[in-house]
């Protein structure tokens, strides 16, 4: 798939959700937890109950932007077996109805050959990469060699960039920009509503990308505070923390979140 159309299906996606005036609901799962047949449930359902676009995490060794739920959902796939190639052979193999963000560290992909898996990824239909431990313009080569290979970069905006540093990220962003509700790794516990919407301001003054907000939201109240000032709220812990009684649980729950955002947005 050309890079144009995989920009495109996150574009397409966008686009409906504004006609529709609806928040974005991005759960994010870890490839192979709690098994393999979890997740590729989730991944078929998740849209049913209210996901418009997931995100699904490569398990590494050393995530060390996660907590404690995503650090142990990703060391179990990892004794399971799960592995890069698994991971694109199970998404080629379950084909959500939603755009799909892959959410992985650098160091996998580059044991797998960055071109590799950026041909591979977009063969199994991935819509974008999320690389959590490649700031903008800190590695030049992986950059130019995922552009090259086709598939977008999705950034993550940190609390703390500001200026020219969030010109440079949001430039860089492609189908949206994620930004990082609160310091420290991800969890549940969201910051403060007022500072979360001046900053989603100061990332709305450098682009016109839909902002997401990720790290911490942890029940459908938070997601509704997010959901008043972004464009998209990702869920993260919550979601995973419930995979580990099965793909119904966590399911269950988000269709709790996708009901309340609805609420909010008719109110």
């Amino acid at each position: 798939m050309s890079p144009t159309t995989l920009s495109e299906l996150l574009a397409t996606r966008w686009r409906a959700l504004r006609r529709q005036r609806r928040t974005a609901l991005i759960p994010y799962v870890t490839a192979g937890y709690p098994d393999r047949a979890a997740t590729v449930e989730f991944l078929a359902c998740a849209a049913d109950y209210g996901a418009d676009v997931l995100e699904l995490g490569v398990p590494w060794s050393d995530p060390v932007a996660d907590g404690p739920v995503i650090q142990a959902s990703s060391h179990a796939a990892l004794r399971g077996g799960m592995s890069v190639a698994r991971v694109l052979e199970l998404l080629a193999g379950t084909s959500p109805s939603v755009p799909v963000v892959l959410f992985s560290y650098l160091n996998p992909i580059l044991a797998y050959g960055v071109a590799r898996f950026a041909r591979d990824a977009a063969a199994a239909g991935a819509a974008a990469l999320l690389v959590v431990d490649v700031p903008v313009d800190e590695d030049p080569e992986t950059e130019a060699a995922l552009a090259e290979a086709g598939i977008p970069l999705v950034r993550l905006v940190a609390p703390t960039s500001a200026g020219e540093r969030l010109r440079r990220i949001a430039a860089a962003s492609r189908g949206f920009v994620y930004l990082i509700a609160r310091l420290g790794v991800t969890g549940e516990g969201l910051g403060a509503g007022s500072e979360l919407a001046v900053r989603v301001a100061s990332v709305r003054e450098v682009t016109d990308l839909p902002v997401a907000i990720g790290f911490g939201i942890s029940d459908p109240a938070q997601a509704v505070e997010a959901a008043r000032c972004a464009d998209g709220v990702v869920i993260g812990s919550a979601v995973v923390r419930r995979m580990q009684s099965g793909a119904s649980q966590a399911l269950e729950w988000l269709r709790q979140v996708r009901e309340a955002l609805d609420r909010k947005e008719a109110s």
